[in-house]
C-alpha cells in the first residue's frame, strides 16, 4: 500500500500555512505544509518521487506531463530536487483552468488542452504521465475511458490519483454519504447550502451541473480504465480513502 512507502525530507517542501483560509480550505489546501491533504499528498507522491530518480539515473533528465493539474499541486516537492534531477513539468489544463507562472518556466511549461484528447502530443511523448484528482471531473464513462487512454498513450509511465467511492466522505464537500444520495437529492442541498468546496448554487439547474460535474469511482472501475496499471490504495482509518493507478515500464526501473 501507498502508506507503507516513506520520503525523505530532501524531496519535500513545506509551504507556509495561511490562516485566512476556511476550515474546509485548510483540510484540503496544498499551500498549508499542516493540512490533512498536503500530509496525505506528501506520503503518496513519494512512490512518484521514487520513480523520476529511476529515470534520471537512466536518462539524465525528467519529462512529466501534468493532465488537469495545477502548479500550487508541486507545492509539495522541494524545488531542488526537481532541478538536481533536471525535471520538466508540462501542465494541460483547459482554459481558464491554467495558472501560469512565468518566473518558473525553467521547470513548468503551459498548454492549453482537454486531457480527454490530447492528440497535438505524440504517443510516449514524456516519460511520466501525472494526474491527480481530475478523472472524476471529466465526465461519464465514455469520458474517463478517453482521459485513460490518453494517459496510457502519453508515457510509458504513469500515475494517476483519484478519490475512492465507497470512503464515506465525498471529498469536495466533505461530508460523509453525500455521493451516496441520488443526484436530485444532491441538488437541493447544494441548491440551499454552502457545502465544501460548492459555494450554494443560485439556481436547481446550477446545482445540477455541480453534482453532475463530480464521478467518483470505485476500484474495479478504475483497473477497467487502467488494465495495465498496479492499483494502490491509500488508507484513512483502516478505509480506502483514494485510489492510485501507477505503470513503471522496463525503462523506469
Amino acid at each position: 500500500m501507498i502508506s507503507t512507502i516513506h520520503q525523505t525530507s530532501s524531496r519535500l517542501s513545506e509551504p507556509s500555512p495561511n490562516r485566512n483560509m476556511s476550515l474546509t480550505q485548510w483540510v484540503t489546501s496544498p499551500d498549508s505544509k499542516h493540512s490533512p491533504s498536503s500530509a496525505f499528498r506528501r506520503k503518496r507522491i513519494a512512490l512518484l518521487l521514487h520513480l523520476i530518480e529511476k529515470i534520471h539515473r537512466r536518462y539524465g533528465f525528467v519529462t512529466i506531463l501534468d493532465v488537469g493539474g495545477r502548479r500550487n499541486y508541486w507545492n509539495c516537492v522541494n524545488l531542488d530536487f526537481l532541478t538536481r534531477h533536471q525535471v520538466t513539468i508540462t501542465i494541460a489544463n483547459l482554459p481558464g483552468d491554467l495558472e501560469i507562472r512565468s518566473r518558473e518556466e525553467e521547470i513548468f511549461r503551459y498548454v492549453e488542452g482537454d486531457g480527454c484528447d490530447l492528440s497535438m502530443f505524440a504517443d510516449d511523448s514524456f516519460q511520466i504521465a501525472h494526474s491527480n484528482s481530475v478523472l472524476e471531473h471529466v465526465g461519464g464513462w465514455e469520458n474517463m475511458t478517453r482521459f485513460a487512454r490518453e494517459i496510457r498513450r502519453l508515457a510509458p509511465n504513469f500515475y494517476v490519483q483519484t478519490p475512492n467511492f465507497w470512503f464515506p466522505i465525498e471529498p469536495h464537500v466533505m461530508k460523509p454519504f453525500f455521493h451516496f444520495l441520488p443526484r436530485t437529492a444532491q441538488a437541493h442541498l447544494v441548491r440551499r447550502f454552502n457545502l465544501g468546496h460548492f459555494i450554494q448554487a443560485i439556481s436547481f439547474g446550477d446545482a445540477m451541473r455541480k453534482v453532475e460535474g463530480i464521478n467518483l469511482i470505485d476500484r474495479k472501475l478504475f483497473q477497467e480504465l487502467f488494465p495495465d496499471a498496479t492499483i494502490l490504495t491509500e488508507k484513512l482509518c483502516l478505509m480506502t480513502k483514494s485510489l492510485v493507478a501507477f505503470r513503471a515500464s522496463e525503462a523506469g526501473e
